[in-house]
C-alpha cells in the first residue's frame, strides 16, 4: 500500500472537497480526544476501549493526514520527508531526551 493509493482511497471515501486548516484541526482533535480517553484509562472507559480501538485511532490520524496534506496543497510524501529530516536533526542535537 503506497501513499498515492491511500490518497485515492481517501478521495473515494470522502470525495474531492478540500478542508481548510481550521476544519482539519477540528477533526484531528476528535481523534486526539479519543486517544486521550484511552490513555486516561478511567474506570468508566476501561471496559469499552481495546487495543483495536487504539490501532483504529492511530490509523485514523495517519489515513486522514494523508488527505489533509493534499487538501492544503502539499504532497503527503514531501511532508513526511520534511518531518523525518527535522526529527533526525532534533534527535542528533538532543541526545538526552
Amino acid at each position: 500500500m503506497d501513499v498515492q493509493t491511500l490518497l485515492r482511497d481517501a478521495r473515494t471515501i470522502w470525495g474531492d472537497q478540500k478542508l481548510t486548516l481550521s476544519e482539519i484541526l477540528i477533526r484531528l482533535n476528535v481523534s486526539i480526544g479519543d486517544l486521550a480517553r484511552i490513555a486516561r484509562n478511567s474506570d468508566k472507559d476501561r471496559a469499552s476501549f481495546t487495543e483495536e480501538d487504539l490501532k483504529r485511532e492511530l490509523g485514523n490520524i495517519i489515513f486522514s493526514t494523508i488527505r489533509w496534506c493534499d487538501d492544503l496543497g502539499f504532497s503527503p510524501v514531501a511532508c513526511v520527508e520534511k518531518a523525518k529530516e527535522c526529527q533526525e536533526r532534533f534527535a542528533a542535537q538532543n541526545p538526552n531526551r
